[in-house]
């Protein structure tokens, strides 16, 4: 993985190194208002972030690759990740500090992550699954090219009914 870089925000290949300071970050209950629960410790996300340093499923099948997104002089501010399939799909999600959305920030990172996937691991497809009345993220991946698909292009069980399906297809990866 490579360290990224757009603007002001760097996005660096996640290490159990950074549990410390994103542990800080994940405790904003803002982020929760929808869906998950901030870590439960310090050594807790550790931990996590160990098992994901081999950037692979246990199976070996799937390239995970996670990057904490650090702005320039505040620190660590959130985290890019995706999850790429053999095929050539991935499956993002992403998560800022409630302290700094509105200000495109989510959309630069995710933007640098989706140019890195396009040019560096041959994604052509990508996924993300949103809650619909999270209407913030909808409008942060309509602002970076996808579009709501159904259920059946994710496949049976892929998202739950509150959920959004959003795509967005090889034509516009690159």
């Amino acid at each position: 993985m490579r360290t990224l870089r757009s603007g002001p925000l760097t996005l660096e290949p996640q290490l159990a190194s950074h549990a410390e300071e994103m542990f800080a970050v994940l405790s904003d209950p803002a982020i929760y208002e929808y869906e998950n629960a901030p870590p439960a410790s310090v050594d807790a996300l550790r931990a996590r972030y160990a098992k994901l340093e081999s950037r692979r499923s246990a199976d070996g099948r799937d390239q995970w690759l996670n990057w904490v997104i650090r702005m320039d002089g505040v620190g660590l501010i959130g985290y890019v990740q995706a999850t790429v399939h053999a095929n050539g799909s991935a499956a993002i999600a992403y998560e800022i500090a409630s302290a700094h959305w509105g200000r495109g920030l989510g959309r630069r990172a995710t933007e640098a992550m989706v140019e890195e996937l396009a040019n560096h691991y041959g994604v052509t497809t990508l996924f993300a699954v949103a809650k619909e009345r999270n209407h913030r993220s909808l409008r942060l991946l309509e602002r970076l090219g996808f579009s709501r698909a159904g259920p059946e292009v994710f496949g049976a069980g892929g998202v739950e009914p509150d959920e959004t399906l959003m795509v967005r297809a090889a034509a516009m990866m690159r």
